[in-house]
C-alpha cells in the first residue's frame, strides 16, 4: 500500500498543462506516490511518453463497463442497456475519478484538474490531522444564487438516498484539488448501488447535472457522518474566465497561502502559456528551492 496517489483525467486540448502538473508531481511528491491518468482512447498515444514507473496511464473502456460505449466524433457515450438519453462526456469523467480511486490502494489520495499545478512537497503527512484524512469543505458556500450547485446538491441527495429537502446555505466541496479516500470512494459506490437499486455508474451518469465532489462530500457528512479535519486552503484558485497576462499572474501567485500545497488558474480563462509560467515560477520564488512549508 502507498501512502499517497495523484488522480486526473485530461484529454488531448489539455496535453500542455497536464504536462506542468505532471512536472509538479513528480518534482512534489515521494518517489512511491504514482500519478494515475485517465484519457479518452484516442489520446493515449500522445500521452503514452509519460506511463512508466510513477504515471499509471488508464483510457476511459478499462473503468467502464463494456455496454457504455463512446459516440464516436461526439463528447457522448451510450449506455447500450438504456440508451436514452446519451450519457455527457464530463459527467462519465466524474464517474471515472470515483472508479479510479475506489480501486487504488493507498490511503490519501489527490485528484487534481489538469489546470492545477504542486508548488509546495505533497506528501502524506500534509494531509491526515490527529490520525485522520483531510476534507475540503466551504461551509455555508453554496446558496440560492448558484443554480447549478442547487442542482448538484438535489442529485447528491437523490443518488444517495436522502430525503430531498434542504435548506441553504450548503457546504461547497468542490475543489480543483481534492482529498480523497479510496475506502470512502468504495462506500460510495455501495451507497448508491444500494440508495437507487442500480449500478452505482450507471445512476451516477444517468444525471444530465451532477458533481462527483458534491456526492463525495454529502456522503462524509450526511452518511459517515464523519466530521474530518477540513482543509480549505489546499489549493490557490482562480476561477475566472477572463485571460491573465504575465504581471496579473504574478500578481495572483503573489497571494498564495501559506498551506497551499497547488495553484490553479483555469484553463477556461485561455491565459497564455507565458503568463501561466510567470505564475508557477513565482510560486517557486515564494514557497524556496525545496518547495517546504513553512
Amino acid at each position: 500500500m502507498s501512502e499517497l496517489a495523484v488522480v486526473t483525467p485530461t484529454y488531448g486540448p489539455d496535453a500542455e498543462l497536464f504536462a506542468h502538473l505532471h512536472r509538479s508531481v513528480l518534482e512534489h511528491t515521494s518517489d512511491d506516490t504514482m500519478h494515475h491518468v485517465i484519457v479518452p482512447p484516442a489520446d493515449r498515444p500522445l500521452f503514452a511518453r509519460y506511463a512508466g514507473p510513477r504515471c499509471r496511464l488508464w483510457t476511459y473502456p478499462e473503468l467502464l463497463p463494456r455496454h457504455v460505449v463512446h459516440v464516436p466524433g461526439t463528447n457522448l457515450w451510450v449506455n447500450a442497456r438504456r440508451p436514452w438519453p446519451p450519457l455527457r462526456g464530463w459527467v462519465v469523467q466524474q464517474a471515472v475519478k470515483i472508479a479510479v480511486t475506489a480501486l487504488l490502494d493507498a490511503r490519501v489520495v489527490l485528484v487534481a484538474d489538469s489546470d492545477v499545478v504542486l508548488v509546495r512537497r505533497a506528501l502524506p503527512e500534509h494531509f491526515v490531522r490527529d490520525g485522520r484524512v483531510t476534507f475540503f469543505r466551504a461551509d455555508d458556500g453554496v446558496h440560492d444564487g448558484m443554480a447549478d450547485h442547487v442542482v448538484w446538491h438535489r442529485a447528491a441527495r437523490a443518488l444517495l438516498g436522502l430525503p430531498s429537502g434542504f435548506t441553504l446555505p450548503q457546504p461547497d466541496y468542490i475543489s480543483s484539488l481534492a482529498i480523497w479516500e479510496p475506502a470512502v470512494a468504495r462506500a460510495v459506490q455501495e451507497r448508491v448501488a444500494e440508495a437507487t437499486g442500480r449500478d452505482w455508474l450507471a445512476a451516477f451518469t444517468s444525471h444530465l447535472q451532477v458533481s462527483e465532489f458534491i456526492v463525495y462530500g454529502v456522503f462524509v457528512d450526511e452518511v459517515l457522518k464523519a466530521s474530518p479535519p477540513v482543509d480549505t486552503m489546499i489549493c490557490h484558485n482562480r476561477w475566472e474566465r477572463t485571460p491573465l497576462d504575465p504581471a496579473g499572474a504574478v500578481a495572483f501567485a503573489d497571494l498564495l497561502d501559506p498551506r497551499a500545497i497547488g495553484m490553479m488558474i483555469s484553463a477556461k480563462s485561455r491565459t497564455p502559456m507565458a503568463a501561466r509560467l510567470a505564475a508557477i515560477q513565482r510560486c517557486a520564488q515564494v514557497t524556496g528551492p525545496d518547495g517546504s512549508h513553512p
